[in-house]
């Protein structure tokens, strides 16, 4: 790598160091440090959505009506778009851990104080900057996550951390239940106990972030690439002693100019001129599920209360059931994020839970719902609806170039929650005060037509970046290839090539061979084939995702390296079996590591390797060489070897 004792031009093979890593207990600390500042938001929600209606009786020790309660979830929304806004842009200067750790100290704060609220403008201002905490979380933790989980893995963790928001849901509604018990503790203390439950979780979580180290991506942008090749050492070091073998060799490298400071002009400017329909895509995403998230998780206990006659006390039971119904949703849909792509799973997601809100709608305008029905279909709502939503913030943080990650993750979700999360709380909050079940179906209808758009966005401009590295979604703004194909210079990969040996060169000229036949088999398929309807970009789909335009290169880039990744394994599991002989499937995937690889990865190496005649299945369910010879060069036992 180049280093220079100032700010100029570095060559790194970081980024690919840190996508090649298998899943081990480094990334499992990601997850614990930084994800669970979602546990910590749905302990806030659910919180307030558990205890509303009791803050709504006599005897609470505020004076509040249901309307305030909707005020009060506009205002912490409002203070999570100012934060995110504020901490985003601070978060891309000066780096992701110094901001997630002082955005938690924020929020520990403000949780706290919330809980001595004793009127309604204390309340707010103490919600409003809880929100800022919590919206600068936003911003500082996708943008490390995402920049320290491997390509292959990051769309279901991303998902599945997001989801984990449910988890502070199903405990903030579980201890509400004790905490709202009248024979245990007075009216006017359970729910202040309640509030300052986030403060003792976020000590806890602040122990253990304070493990997490900076994000080497960004360090090498920012002009500290000794101190990120030195974190993404030891962080080899650690994976390498706990899987007892050598890493796989990195990819390709990335080239960047380094920059202490990128203004904020050039920043916004990116998804305005250089990927406006990336933009209109995040910008439907955050509506939709800012939206119907807001406006129904704010207020699900008011509607209990006022149209089913819940008891405050019982609430938090069914707080705690939405909650789990929202997780599933992601940890059970999430990996197919990865395997059967972020366009149709992200539209499917979106598409389905507006369906399902339109239905309740009409449902509750006919009367016909009892508690326990509409109970179900809001779940089910949610249950589609939490992986579209956790989608919406993977998607944000993929698709723009690594310098404005986190400053675009706060500007779209401040945007779009902004639109959807304030008007939402605050329309359904004053449309459950009205006490007409026709109007709170109008708002269920509304949820459902923000979604829909949202779903739309995603046919029409999605993008397919799953198992993609960051840097191929799209081009860090500091990249230098398009100035050394200016000067007419070759870019640092091609001088390399031209010095490599002259078998190294054949076997990379055999590789893409095998590539170029790969595709062009693929392409034939999926022109007869009922794929060839799928929306977007793609080498044989016929219908085109305006999304993409502008970003040929980028996808150039993309589908290539994911190629030549699929060329390697269908290599390694040849080697395989080449090496041991008829093999049984679980057998062959431990031999070349193939959990390691991603979901559904080494099924695609194999299914590929069987139509490209390098492996063939045996009548046992195990698999062979397709030259019928093993490790000592006898034939087999299959009976169709002696045709």
């Amino acid at each position: 790598m180049t280093t220079t004792s100032e700010l100029g031009v570095v060559t790194t093979k970081v980024p690919a160091r840190l996508d090649r890593l298998p899943w081990s207990r480094f990334h499992w600390r990601i997850v614990i440090g930084l994800g669970t500042v979602w546990i910590l938001d749905g302990l806030e929600v659910t919180i307030v959505g558990a205890v509303a209606a009791r803050m709504t009786e006599p005897g609470s020790g505020i004076d509040l009506t249901s309307a305030d309660i909707g005020t009060a979830a506009a205002i912490y929304v409002a203070g999570a778009c100012v934060g995110a806004l504020l901490f985003g842009r601070l978060t891309d200067r000066y780096g992701r851990k110094k901001l997630f750790m002082l955005t938690l100290g924020i929020y520990i704060l403000a949780t706290v104080a919330t809980a001595f609220a004793h009127d309604a403008w204390y309340l707010y201002l103490a919600r409003f900057i809880t929100g800022m905490g919590i919206g600068g979380e936003y911003a500082a933790i996708n943008s490390a996550i995402d920049e320290l989980i491997p390509a292959r893995n990051r769309g279901q963790v991303d998902l599945a951390i997001n989801g984990s928001y449910w988890v502070g849901a199903a405990l903030g509604s579980l201890v509400a239940v004790l905490l709202l018990n009248e024979s245990l503790l007075p009216d006017n203390l359970g729910w202040r106990l309640a509030f300052g439950l986030g403060g003792v979780l976020g000590l806890g979580i602040m122990l253990v972030r304070r493990h997490v180290p900076e994000s080497p991506r960004w360090l090498f942008i920012h002009g500290h690439e000794e101190e990120a090749e030195r974190i993404v050492d030891r962080i080899e070091a650690e994976v390498r002693q706990e899987i007892g073998r050598e890493l796989p060799e990195p990819g390709e490298a990335v080239t960047v100019r380094q920059r202490d400071v990128i203004p904020f002009r050039e920043i916004a400017s990116v998804a305005v001129r250089r990927y406006p329909r990336r933009a209109i895509l995040g910008l439907a995403l955050f509506v939709g599920q800012a939206f119907l998230y807001n406006a129904i998780v704010f207020d699900l206990g008011t509607i209990l209360n006022g149209f089913f006659d819940i008891g405050s006390g019982s609430i938090p039971y069914f707080m705690a059931l939405f909650a789990i119904a929202n997780f599933l949703g992601p940890l059970l849909l999430g990996r197919l994020f990865d395997t059967v792509g972020r366009k149709p799973m992200i539209a499917g997601t979106y598409f389905g839970s507006a369906v399902v809100a339109a239905i309740l709608a009409v449902l509750l305008v006919n009367g016909s719902l009892t508690t326990w029905s509409f109970f179900l279909l809001v779940s089910l709502t949610f249950f589609v609806a939490s992986a579209g939503a956790s989608s919406a913030y993977l998607t944000v943080s993929e698709v723009f170039p690594m310098e404005t990650r986190a400053l675009s993750i706060s500007l779209f979700f401040a945007i779009g929650t902004a639109v959807g999360g304030i008007t939402g709380p605050l329309l359904f909050g004053h449309l459950i005060h009205s006490g007409d079940a026709d109007l709170v179906a109008i708002g269920f209808l509304v949820g459902a037509a923000a979604m829909a758009l949202g779903g739309l966005a995603e046919v029409f401009f999605g993008v397919r970046a799953e198992q993609q590295s960051l840097e191929n979604i799209a081009r860090p703004l500091t990249a230098e290839e398009a100035e050394a194909a200016l000067r007419n210079e070759p870019a640092p990969q091609d001088a390399r090539d031209s010095r490599r040996p002259e078998h190294v060169r054949r076997a990379a000229d055999e590789r893409e061979r095998r590539i170029a036949d790969r595709t062009a088999r693929r392409r034939e398929r999926e022109r007869t084939g009922a794929r060839r309807y799928r929306p977007g970009t793609g080498q044989g789909s016929r219908m085109y995702s305006p999304g993409m335009v502008g970003t040929a290169g980028t996808a150039s880039r993309t589908s290539a390296m994911a190629e030549r990744r699929l060329d390697e394994e269908i290599e390694q599991i040849t080697h395989a079996l080449r090496e041991t002989g008829p093999t049984s499937r679980d057998r062959l995937e431990q031999a070349v590591d193939g959990r390691s690889w991603g979901p559904g990865r080494f099924r695609r190496a194999l299914r590929e390797s069987e139509q490209e005649s390098r492996v063939r299945s045996l009548p046992d369910g195990s698999y062979a060489p397709a030259d019928g010879h093993g490790p000592t060069g006898s034939a087999p036992d299959d009976p169709r070897d002696q045709r």
